[in-house]
């Protein structure tokens, strides 16, 4: 991933970001929300929610196989998004596009103003 679309991460507190300080190695500021604020950011509660439909919560990640967690990050960033135009974030990601605009759904459009998909 480029270096411009890796300077922050935000969390929330759960103990499996315990590890954080790791990513300031990578020049990558960390951020956690506010305690009972899942507002904040509603993308990690996104996130922690799909997590927990395979993991329970307590699982310790560390016992988790190198396997099972790649098959987790792979089912991950290939679901598709509303808020990626129902792309999967592999498929934005692969294609260099981010679409940021979570609030809608809207259609990607080339110079000719038609709708394009890649």
């Amino acid at each position: 991933m480029p270096q411009e679309w890796r300077q922050t991460v935000a969390f929330d507190n759960g103990t499996e970001f315990a590890r954080h300080h790791l990513l300031h190695a990578l020049g990558i500021q960390t951020f956690f929300c506010d305690t009972r604020s899942p507002w904040q950011k509603g993308g990690v509660e996104n996130a922690i929610g799909r997590l927990r439909r395979t993991l329970p919560r307590k699982t310790d990640l560390a016992a988790v196989s190198e396997e099972r967690f790649t098959q987790l990050v792979q089912a991950y960033n290939h679901t598709p998004r509303k808020c990626l135009d129902y792309r999967t974030p592999a498929e934005t990601f692969r294609n260099k596009v981010l679409h940021l605009k979570c609030e809608f759904t809207s259609r990607l459009r080339g110079n000719d103003g038609r709708e394009k998909r890649e």
